[in-house]
């Protein structure tokens, strides 16, 4: 069973930049893909950007692309979000994802781990 747990979210203006990160409580973490995932209030859960079990494979939602970088550090247990030029639309629950079995995969059901969650608030 793998325990992730993200921090760095908060309340930031439009404009600004957030790094979240996550960090799993998994040995074997370089055999995990892993994603970020967001959801707003009242939406679906949507993908956001995943990143292949060395980081050389990475993969963004059309709608981050150019302003959202993830990357991942196997020595650490740790995926990174870094999101630049945020924008109020990109206010939600941001989650980390891990998956054992696919080699990128971008549906959220296609996850087998998820942690708790991390609010990500942009005013504008």
């Amino acid at each position: 069973q793998v325990q992730l747990v993200e921090s760095g979210g908060g309340l930031v203006q439009a404009g600004d930049s957030l790094r979240l990160s996550c960090v799993a409580s998994e040995v074997t973490f370089r055999n995990y893909v892993m994603g970020w995932f967001r959801q707003a209030a009242g939406k679906e859960r949507e993908f956001v950007a995943a990143a292949s079990r060395s980081g050389r494979s990475l993969v963004y939602e059309d709608s981050v692309k150019g302003r959202f970088a993830i990357s991942r550090d196997n020595n650490k247990n740790t995926v990174n979000l870094q999101m630049n030029s945020l924008k109020p639309e990109d206010t939600a629950v941001y989650y980390c994802a891990a998956d054992p079995i696919r080699l990128l995969p971008t549906r959220k059901e296609e996850y087998q781990y998820w942690g708790q969650g991390t609010q990500v608030t942009v005013s504008s």
